[in-house]
Parts: structure tokens; sequence; C-alpha cells
């Protein structure tokens, strides 16, 4: 894609922009980027000739956002915050043999992939990883990443899929639970508190069905949006959670966690590795991939 220069505006004029817009004077915005304020109205000046729009209201000796500034701050925010991101990236890989981005998600990344990625560099000497979370797919052009991990069906918009594994959660509680309820039966959780993980509200009710038991008393309980956040509840003797192994294996091992009844379920999504579709020739990703794939086997 060829770029036309006279649509890339001076990134110091975007700059004192969004630093007036913040501090609604051109005054402490010199002060915060060691210009004088004359300076600043300058720059603000020749963005709004190079954009053809008033940006700002100049109000007695105040300075307002104007209906144009207010729409364009959150995109000149965006473009600093991606320029900024970009030479961080840039310098941080500057004398490595090969660099690689990836988008995991918040939990699985911390618990699950961290922890194996030193395997992965001392099989890659040289090798930089850029590591970001995110929870939802997103749109590869709009992103600086070379591959995501995604949970979910095989579908990414201008993505390639390849399948790591499927999910299989069980009934867990913390250690001091556990030694106080002894040996389970399914039933008897009807009665217990339950945790609830807020982005798969029907899990329990999708456990009681699957071991025969009625749903009506499935949804009660306390509600968590990240499994990292329920996971330190379950700890902590709040209740008892749905959780796929993967993630504890850890608190199992050390007992701060139990299976209550080992009565597991499979979800219907599934995890994959998710390259652009005009980066399925990128070696390093496939390269990556197949590790991944090789982790996953290994930790079944």
């Amino acid at each position: 894609m060829t770029l036309s220069r006279k649509l890339i505006p001076d990134l110091v004029a975007v700059q004192a922009f969004e630093c007036a817009a913040r501090h609604a004077s051109f005054t402490r915005a010199g002060r915060e980027l060691n210009l004088t304020q004359s300076a600043v109205s300058r720059q603000v000046k020749e963005l709004e000739r190079f954009l053809g729009t008033l940006l700002f209201e100049r109000i007695r000796q105040r300075v307002v956002l104007s209906e144009d500034g207010r729409r364009f701050l959150p995109e000149a925010r965006k473009l600093l915050q991606q320029t900024e991101e970009t030479m961080l990236r840039a310098m941080s890989s500057a004398d490595a043999a090969s660099s690689l981005s990836i988008a995991t998600l918040p939990t699985f990344g911390s618990r699950w992939l961290s922890p194996r990625l030193p395997d992965f560099l001392r099989r890659n000497p040289g090798v930089i990883l850029n590591v970001g979370s995110r929870s939802t797919p997103f749109d590869f052009e709009d992103e600086n990443f070379d591959m995501a991990i995604h949970y979910g069906q095989p579908v990414w918009a201008r993505g390639t899929c390849t399948y790591l594994c499927s999910e299989s959660i069980l009934p867990v509680a913390s250690g001091a639970l556990a030694k106080g309820a002894g040996d389970m039966a399914p039933a008897d959780l009807l009665e217990k508190p339950l945790l609830h993980l807020a982005t798969r509200p029907k899990l329990w009710s999708r456990w009681f069905e699957h071991v025969g038991l009625p749903t009506e008393r499935a949804y009660r309980g306390h509600r968590f949006d990240q499994f990292s956040m329920i996971i330190e509840a379950t700890i902590a003797g709040m209740g008892y959670a749905l959780l796929p192994r993967y993630l504890i294996d850890r608190e199992l091992a050390s007992g701060k966690l139990a299976v209550m009844v080992d009565k597991p379920i499979t979800t219907e999504n599934s995890y994959y590795a998710v390259v652009p579709e005009s980066g399925r020739t990128n070696e390093l990703a496939q390269r990556f991939t197949a590790w991944l794939i090789g982790q996953v086997a290994g930790t079944a």
C-alpha cells in the first residue's frame, strides 16, 4: 500500500493538540511539553489548517474543544498511543534475530502460557516476544499482532484458525471448604454457594443437567467477569466454582483448591491459534503454533 505523505499529520502538532485538550489550556500544555504557550498555539493552528477545521473555540482566556475537536480527540489519542507502542516494540527487538507479537486471553496468558514461554525461548534463541491481552476478537489490520490465542468457535474475520484443544471444567472449592465437606455427591452442590463467570452464565446449569439434576437453583450466587477473579474468590472460600483444570494445576497440587465432584463436562467452545490471512507465511508464528500444540499435548 502506497501512503500519501500529504495525509500524514505532524505528530508534534497532534501531541500539542491532545495535551491542550486534556488541560483545556495552551499554557499548561506548554509546561508539560516544555514549550512556550505561543509554540503550542502555533502547533494547534498548523493542525487546524491541515484538517481544515477549528479544533478549539477561544473563549476569553480559555480554550474549549469545538465539536470537531471532540470528535478528533479520541482518534488523536489512538494515533499517539499506536505510535508509541510501535516505537517501543521496535526498540525492544532492535538487537533480536526476530520478534513475535501475540495476543492472548488474560487468564490463559498469565496462568497457562507465561510459565511455559521460557521453554519456547530456549528452543528459539534470539527471539523477542511481545505479549498482550485481548478478551475478544479484533481486526489484525488495526492491531500490531502477528497472531492471537482465541477461545470460541473457529471464526475470525480475515484470520486463519488452528485448533489447539477443547476445554473441560469441573466443580472445585478451597482446600478448607473441601476438608469440611467430606465426600460430596453432585446433589450436595444444589445447596452450596455457587460462584459464576459472568461471561459464561449457564455453566452451572449445564453441569447440573449433565449429572441429571434440576437446574432451578443453578443461577444463584456471586458473579465475576474474569477467570482470574473467580479463581481467587474460590481460594478465599467464597463458594464453589466450575473451573478448567489447566488453569488451576498449581492450586490443585498445593491443596489451595480441591476437586469436589470428579464429573467434568466439555464446553462447546475450544482454543485456537489465529494468524491473519496476510500472515500465513509468517514462519515464526507457525513455529509458535506448533510449539503450542506440543505444549497442549504435554499437558494432556
